[in-house]
């Protein structure tokens, strides 16, 4: 399950940023930064190529299983994918998929990571593999790598200063990653995917049948609000570690990690009622974040984080 990105954290993610996009404008501006933000007219939208290789990827993957395709053949796919990512970073290479050669005239444009591009296959490929995780620790490298890698690609194209955007970047992918599993609990466990640790499951007396089922009791209110916990930890580093002098180059991050933290408080509000419908936060919403966010940036400030503690 990719999250949705900003080229941050499944296809989910790129839509909503699309629609603050919209809404603020472009950002972006010429200054001196860990690198140099190029015409546009280069690469359009650059930052979207990641979320299109990440989406294609997801929905490659989500279209075979439910097609019953055989997994080493959906792994034979994103060895291809592989070799397309390849081929971008080739001098001579000439990726196949328009996707690829879009990824290619970005990457010759900014030093996108290529491992970060490669992480992201990865983690599809994870849940090819196993689609259970023992413990937190067993989980992060999935939500590493299909979202945090998602915005450690980005930031390349954003532009920063400040090294610590790549710690930023990290954290607030694990963040937004961990909110995703929240939200989809349900609709993951009806499918076969189980994200919350078993070592977590067995703690709050839930099973994964439980989770398909949709039983909501409160043992399962203990469960969502200790992964929530979680969350809130990764939200808590990722704003200690935004540096505060690339704010106007990060705000689409900084507009992502804030939707998906008033995401998180919508479903606490409603005391994790996940199984049975999906939270979202509307639209006029995402809009008034957007605008607090870009406003603060024009003004060289950060904008607040409500309800995150020091």
């Amino acid at each position: 399950m990719l999250p949705d990105p900003l080229c941050f954290p499944d296809a989910r993610i790129e839509h909503d940023v699309e629609q603050v996009d919209r809404g603020v404008g472009d950002h972006h501006e010429e200054r001196g930064v860990h690198h140099r933000r190029h015409d546009d007219r280069q690469v359009e939208t650059p930052e979207r190529v990641v979320g299109e290789l990440a989406d294609a990827l997801q929905a490659e993957h989500d279209l075979g299983q439910e097609r019953g395709v055989d997994a080493a053949i959906l792994r034979g796919q994103l060895d291809g994918w592989r070799e397309e990512i390849g081929r971008c970073y080739a001098p001579d290479g000439r990726p196949e998929h328009p996707i690829a050669q879009r990824l290619a005239l970005a990457v010759r444009t900014y030093p996108i990571p290529r491992d970060a591009l490669t992480a992201i296959v990865d983690g599809v490929a994870m849940d090819l593999e196993a689609t259970r995780y023992e413990t937190e620790d067993d989980l992060y490298p999935y939500c590493y790598r299909v979202a945090s890698a998602v915005g450690l690609a980005a930031i390349e194209i954003f532009g920063y200063t400040d090294p610590r955007a790549r710690q930023y970047a990290t954290n607030l992918g694990l963040a937004l990653q961990l909110t995703n599993i929240i939200r989809d609990v349900g609709s993951d466990a009806r499918t076969g995917r189980v994200y919350v640790p078993r070592q977590d499951l067995g703690r709050f007396g839930i099973t994964a049948d439980d989770l398909g089922a949709g039983r909501y009791t409160d043992g399962f209110v203990c469960l969502m609000a200790h992964q929530a916990a979680r969350a809130r930890r990764f939200y808590r580093q990722a704003r200690d570690a935004f540096p505060r002098q690339d704010a106007r180059s990060l705000i689409a991050a900084e507009i992502m990690g804030q939707i998906y933290w008033a995401l998180l408080g919508r479903i606490e509000a409603g005391r994790f009622r996940v199984l049975g419908r999906r939270v979202t936060v509307p639209a006029p919403r995402k809009v008034a974040i957007a605008l607090r966010c870009w406003t603060a940036a024009r003004l060289g400030a950060v904008a607040s984080w409500p309800g995150l503690a020091a």
